[in-house]
């Protein structure tokens, strides 16, 4: 619970009613450790938090033009009939 007054008849206006006001135990602000630092996949590198899951932005690009190359392809099978509506 929030700590705020609830209107338990909503046809009613109870007065006063009071906001809701967050603690300060869920700022968003805290950083937590979210465990142990990955690997980048492209050079193996520990991630960076601005850049993750890469180390870089350079890493980062360089992915990027490896999906626009197609160098990354999902494999289907050539029977496949794509559904033309």
């Amino acid at each position: 619970m929030c700590g705020c007054t609830r209107n338990p008849f909503p046809g009613r206006r109870l007065n006063p009613v009071t906001p809701c006001k967050l603690s300060t135990s869920m700022d968003d602000k805290v950083n937590k450790p979210t465990g142990p630092l990955k690997t980048c996949p492209i050079c193996g590198k520990p991630q960076t938090q601005a850049t993750r899951p890469f180390c870089s932005s350079r890493c980062r690009d360089v992915d990027l033009n490896r999906w626009l190359k197609g160098s990354y392809v999902i494999p289907g099978r050539d029977d496949e009939t794509d559904d033309v509506e």
